[in-house]
């Protein structure tokens, strides 16, 4: 008998399922590793880099929370997202406390373009700070996984040596492969743990010590938005060209804040009124064009679910049926969702009456 008639078909994970937790698993200080498993024990498809929006049951109503996946696609079976609880988070903290091995949760996803996939190069830079590492470590380890050696200078910065999360992997890997160089950089030492490495904020002229051929690199960078422009403002300052450096960030930059808001064929009129009919639910809100759809849906009691709610993430993508909208988003939408007459509802203003399927 053939294998092909033994082997039962593969079967992907699609987000109409819900996960399993099957494992939670201690980082570094607030930091935990969430591991899950499909019921149906389907496998999972997605890129090194990309992320999961999840939604959590938090007391008071769903929220939806995006995190980077940090296992790597070429280990199938589960998927892990990696998270750290922030003063006065509610999502993270509510995991922590509550998400525990047996629980089933929703997730859509996978989603995301920051992934080395779209970019292949000879040589990568991947400069991270804090649970910014993730997306790294995804991709690390699928390099890693392939068996064919890399040549990867893997920056981490943190606050002290004990926050540095999946050290000891990674310390792992790189003792296996050369090609895998890692440099980690603390704020402060540890006390009783002599510290010998880079201490301080990071700066140009680390970058030159840690890797000196940066020029030749392709760049990948996720942190805090300070730390991703100190980031730029160094590569930038040593003329690096800035077409081969990517970065991923769930919170606004300065970029998306000073977004041109002419960019379209109209401007939204905080005086001039409109209309948003959802189409599924049978509801219709009166609004202004200022005033976004995923505003308008919650003021008429609907939930659309959303996780960054400034257009990078997608989660709130919904199908325009008729209408104008004036959207500028932040990359969370591709040119064939919209040409398909999708928009995200965080950063899309009605102008006039706007039919959605909501």
């Amino acid at each position: 008998m053939s294998a092909d008639k033994i082997s039962p078909a593969v079967r992907y994970w699609q987000d109409d399922e819900t996960l399993e937790c099957v494992s939670v698993i201690p980082e570094a200080p607030d930091v935990r590793t969430f591991c899950f498993a499909a019921p149906s024990g389907a496998l999972f498809s997605y890129l090194p880099g990309q992320f999961l929006t999840l939604e959590l049951p938090v007391p008071g109503g769903p929220l939806y929370r995006t995190y980077t996946i940090s296992s790597s696609p070429s280990r199938p079976l589960s998927i892990s997202v990696t998270v750290k609880a922030q003063p006065g988070s509610l999502g993270t903290r509510w995991m922590l406390d509550n998400l525990v091995p047996g629980m089933r949760i929703k997730a859509m996803g996978p989603a995301g373009h920051f992934t080395s996939h779209h970019h292949p190069a000879e040589k990568y830079l991947f400069i991270s700070a804090g649970s910014g590492i993730t997306p790294m470590m995804s991709m690390v380890t699928y390099m890693y996984d392939q068996g064919r050696i890399p040549d990867v200078v893997f920056v981490n910065c943190a606050k002290r040596p004990s926050d540095i999360i999946f050290r000891e992997r990674l310390e792992h890997m790189s003792s296996r492969f050369e090609g895998i160089e890692l440099r980690w950089v603390v704020e402060q030492g540890d006390r009783y743990q002599p510290w010998t490495g880079y201490q301080g904020m990071f700066n140009q002229l680390m970058l030159g010590l840690m890797a000196p051929d940066y020029l030749e690199r392709e760049v990948f960078c996720c942190g805090p938005e300070p730390f991703m422009q100190a980031v730029r403002d160094a590569l930038a300052g040593l003329g690096f060209d800035m077409d081969h450096y990517h970065q991923e960030s769930f919170q606004p930059s300065l970029a998306a804040e000073d977004a041109d808001a002419t960019e379209g064929d109209v401007v939204p009129d905080e005086d001039t009124s409109a209309e948003v009919e959802f189409t599924v639910s049978g509801v219709s809100q009166k609004c202004t064009e200022t005033d976004t759809i995923l505003a308008t849906a919650r003021n008429a009691g609907l939930n659309i679910p959303s996780g960054c709610t400034f257009g990078v993430c997608g989660t709130c993508k919904i199908k325009k049926v008729s209408g104008q909208v004036h959207m500028v988003h932040n990359g969370g939408i591709t040119d064939d969702d919209i040409a398909d007459g999708y928009v995200l509802a965080c950063c899309s203003h009605p102008i006039g009456k706007v039919e959605v399927e909501v």
